[in-house]
């Protein structure tokens, strides 16, 4: 009995050769830009951002580096010093005294009078986080 030798080629299942073609998307410069805009929004998140324009949020983040070359403060949200005072209680501010606050987020907060230095804190806490 002699050795039989049988040749399988995967070529037919698979394709194994290195001519396989790497399909990669042309994104307009200008809709990079938006979608890198979108991303610096109050409130933005880079992945749903992506998600929204079908981008992966890997590809977004090297568009932020690329386009803002490290000078993002411009676009992102201005911080301004804060200072809450101990509340006094000796005496109270009149009641038309109103102090309105702006935050980056859109929100505002008016403050009257009556209004407790760690209530305020809490508030303003819980307005960060949204």
């Amino acid at each position: 009995m002699g050795v039989v030798t049988l040749e399988v080629s995967t070529n037919v299942v698979m394709d194994t050769s290195l001519r396989v073609e790497r399909r990669h998307r042309s994104w307009p410069e200008a809709l990079k830009r938006e979608i890198v805009a979108a991303s610096f929004a109050p409130g933005a998140s880079v992945s749903v951002v992506a998600r929204h324009y079908d981008v992966n949020a890997n590809q977004v983040s090297a568009w932020r580096k690329r386009l803002c070359d490290g000078s993002t403060a411009s676009l992102a949200a201005q911080l301004v010093p804060v200072v809450v005072t101990p509340d006094r209680a000796d005496t109270p501010p009149p009641a038309a005294d109103i102090i309105e606050i702006e935050l980056a987020s859109g929100h505002r907060v008016r403050i009257g009078g009556g209004v407790k230095a760690a209530s305020l804190r809490l508030m303003l806490d819980a307005l960060e986080r949204r």
